[in-house]
């Protein structure tokens, strides 16, 4: 097996995690599977950068030296707001040569200054999305998955996201059995697909403002078998159910249905990957009332039925 050249690329402001968590996972495939990858950092002039936490990184060689890689990965952070206009020129020339382009976080803003997007369906962090949709109209930004693969370029969402691209990469180069072995090491699961929204549903919901809607919002996620009609949940917070309906709505951004089916769908995620319990109890449990009420909620939000969900998260032990 060819070993494949692993290139990270640094500058001034990157976030560091975006930096550290693909590598550890690289290096952890290199370590089961020696001769696999060749991890190399290198930074413009190979100048040392300082993170956006102020932690400092010393690269292995400038990028004006640096091979073309297999895979070339851009990391985000604050430096992506104002990057040298060398790094995207240096991008925008080497780019299109490494087999595999990828991004974490606001990395992919980087990638689409460089033109590397154009055409492309790409996301990045939730709170940069509009921004990268708006700066460059030519991507197609899908701000819901965690990460997003189109043919070569893969970019992913968030910081922590950027490790469940990697564990993806590295199951793609050398299988299932080494992903999980690095995932199990890193005490991270095997692995969230793609598709997976970036928010649990207390984050894609703003919190409300007034106490009886907050407690309401508390008693759904504490009780996601209960009775969650309009009716019984206005009845909760001592509202008719339109005016119940419309406020909930102004002060969480979303309708009350929509808050439960995100609560229903992470709660069963949860017991999918974190317990034994049948397809059936979860179904149950999480109040879809029936295993194929659940399916169709998991193929619409991600693509997979319940129990591929769970090969993929359960752990197994190791064989």
């Amino acid at each position: 097996m060819a070993q494949r050249t692993v290139l990270l690329v640094l500058f001034d402001g990157v976030q560091s995690l975006d930096v550290t968590g693909p590598l550890e996972v690289f290096a952890g495939a290199e370590k089961h599977t020696p001769g696999t990858y060749r991890i190399r950092t290198a930074s413009l002039d190979r100048a040392a950068v300082r993170t956006s936490s102020g932690l400092t990184l010393v690269p292995d060689e400038p990028l004006t030296a640096a091979p073309d890689p297999h895979t070339l990965l851009v990391p985000g952070g604050q430096g992506t707001r104002t990057p040298d206009p060398r790094l995207t020129d240096w991008l925008r020339e080497h780019g299109p040569r490494a087999q595999r382009l990828v991004s974490v976080c606001t990395g992919a803003i980087l990638l689409a200054r460089a033109g590397l997007l154009d055409g492309l369906r790409a996301t990045t962090h939730w709170a940069y999305c509009d921004k990268l949709s708006r700066d460059h109209p030519a991507v197609e930004v899908d701000p819901d998955p965690i990460y997003v693969r189109d043919g070569r370029v893969s970019t992913s969402a968030g910081v922590t996201s950027g490790i469940d691209l990697a564990l993806a990469l590295v199951e793609e180069d050398l299988g299932r059995h080494v992903a999980l072995a690095i995932a199990r090491h890193l005490v991270v699961f095997l692995r969230r697909p793609g598709n997976q929204a970036q928010f649990s549903a207390q984050l894609a919901a703003q919190t409300a403002h007034r106490e009886p809607l907050r407690e309401v919002q508390r008693w759904i996620t504490e009780h996601p078998a209960a009775d969650l009609s309009i009716e019984s949940l206005a009845e909760r917070a001592s509202l008719s159910p339109r005016h119940f309906a419309r406020a909930f709505r102004a002060e969480t951004g979303m309708t009350p249905g929509r808050y439960v089916d995100h609560v229903r769908l992470e709660h069963a995620r949860r017991l999918l990957e974190d317990t034994s319990d049948g397809v059936e109890e979860v179904s149950r449990s999480s109040g879809y009332g029936t295993p194929e009420a659940m399916r169709r909620a998991f193929v619409r939000a991600l693509g997979t039925a319940p129990a591929e969900y769970r090969r993929r998260f359960h752990p197994v032990p190791a064989r």
